[in-house]
């Protein structure tokens, strides 16, 4: 028998960032909200995501600084680290957060229902826990169930020691050599926080770059700081097999121009990506159109399906944590008679490597095949004064605009700070401001964000701090 746990203004399965914005938007509209979770609240971003890699990083970094302490002129003694209290220090976040987000939910009466959903009708899910079956009725259905490690198809994927981001960031020891497969922001941010734990690091990546989704000069330069760091980088090298020698040790084996190569790890990282996670839901018996594993929503995130929404990464459309709360505001307040359009110009990638990498808009690449004149501008590090009394003084910001107008229409960046520092950027951007908005504003000093407004200027007769030849300005 099925229970009815009544009927709702909005259900949301998934309670991931995009699942748990929707519901306290919704509520702050004045809806009547019920949430599905099988596991716990926060989804993949919060507990083997966003949160706890970032926790990770942040203890790497802190690692980097004690090592440099003499630069400061500080005496710390001999540094070392603590694997297993820099693990227990990431749990502690990821459990405080969860624990202020169930707390947010339950503040903003959201109901929250456990176990797994599965659609009856487009206004119905029959949620199966161990305690049984329940009946969720609503007005309607927003799918926010997020996405999983992508597993492409490589013989060796089950051996021992072959390993998900989930596992990356829950070992018990570090590895004395790790293989990762895939060159993406996953695999560079693991890389960045093995390689300061001590770990031997090899990538292997099947495309042409590192970052493909950054702009090139970008990413070659941090491919440059990489390689400088003794992280060992092989692209144009297609995964072929994993396999088991002796002793345990996982051999990749990889093709090259020059034929087949193999490198041996003690771990074997898969960070290829992931993809949409929609399985079991009952999308298909209702008719939803899907693109592979990916649902189909438009612009106000509806389906083709009356009543049945979908956001996040389960629309397969740009797979961020803060996308997916973004689109989670815009589900709810078209759902609720505000009519809103997602807008997706001025999105911000933030990448949490060392040095740290930011982006919005257009890359240059993108611009030339788009067939728009640009002028490009950057600005180094080098010659910002608050990155030199950071000793972090690797990477730039650079500025791409529409030359005709001095629109900014990309802004790039790799540095200390790049990626609370890219904000200012996507503001610009989302308020479709010129290069000589960010002159004109007078920024803090010494500050890292002087390196925006001289990357700006650079767009003109040329910055102040960094000597550049004088080129023919962009319009005023």
């Amino acid at each position: 028998m099925t229970e009815s746990a009544g009927r709702y203004n909005i259900a949301i399965v998934g309670s991931g960032p995009g699942g748990y914005v929707a519901a306290i938007r919704a509520c702050q509209l004045g809806a009547k909200v019920a949430i599905i979770e099988k596991d716990r609240i926060g989804g993949t971003c919060l507990n083997i995501g966003c949160i706890p890699t970032k926790a990770l990083v942040t203890s790497a970094e802190v690692l980097e600084t004690a090592r440099q302490a003499k630069t400061f002129g500080v005496e710390v003694g001999e540094v070392g680290f603590n694997f297993a209290a820099i693990m227990e220090r990431k749990q502690k976040v990821v459990n405080q957060m969860v624990s202020g987000v169930a707390q947010l939910l339950k503040a903003n009466k959201v109901d929250i229902v456990e176990g797994t959903a599965k659609f009856a009708t487009p206004n119905s899910l029959i949620v199966e826990s161990g305690s049984g079956k329940r009946e969720v009725q609503a007005d309607n259905i927003i799918v926010a169930t997020g996405s999983v490690s992508a597993r492409p198809p490589l013989p060796g994927l089950d051996l021992p020691g072959v390993i998900t981001s989930t596992e990356a960031i829950a070992l018990e020891k570090v590895p004395e050599r790790l293989v990762i497969i895939g060159g993406g922001y996953i695999g560079m941010e693991m890389a960045c926080l093995y390689q300061s734990l001590g770990s031997k690091i090899t990538i292997v990546e099947m495309l042409p770059s590192i970052l493909t989704n950054t702009d090139e000069e970008i990413a070659r330069r941090f491919h440059q700081l990489m390689r400088q760091r003794g992280v060992e980088i092989n692209v144009n090298s297609p995964v072929k097999e994993i396999r088991q020698g002796e002793n345990g040790q996982l051999s990749v084996v990889y093709t090259t121009g020059d034929g087949e190569k193999a490198v041996a790890g003690d771990k074997v990282l898969v960070a290829t990506g992931r993809v949409p996670y929609t399985e079991g839901l009952g999308l298909e018996q209702l008719g939803v159109s899907m693109n592979r594993r990916a649902v189909v929503a438009n612009e106000r995130m509806q389906t083709n399906v009356p009543g049945v929404w979908a956001i996040g990464d389960a629309t397969g459309q740009i797979m961020l944590a803060h996308v997916a709360m973004y689109q989670g505001e815009v589900a709810v307040e078209n759902i609720l008679g505000h009519s809103r359009k997602a807008d997706y110009r001025a999105v911000p990638g933030v990448i949490f490597t060392m040095p740290e990498i930011g982006s919005v808009g257009l890359t240059e690449t993108q611009t030339k095949e788009q067939g728009i004149d640009v002028q490009v501008s950057k600005f180094p590090f080098t010659a910002n004064g608050r990155a030199t009394t950071l000793n972090e003084t690797a990477g730039l910001v650079k500025m791409v605009c529409e030359r005709s107008t001095g629109s900014i229409l990309g802004v790039h960046i790799m540095g200390p700070r790049a990626t609370d520092l890219i904000a200012e950027a996507v503001l610009a951007i989302q308020m479709e401001a010129l290069a000589e908005d960010l002159v004109l504003t007078i920024h803090g000093h010494p500050t890292l964000p002087e390196a925006l407004h001289e990357a700006a200027m650079a767009q003109f007769e040329g910055p102040i701090h960094f000597y550049a030849p004088t080129r023919k300005p962009v319009a005023r």
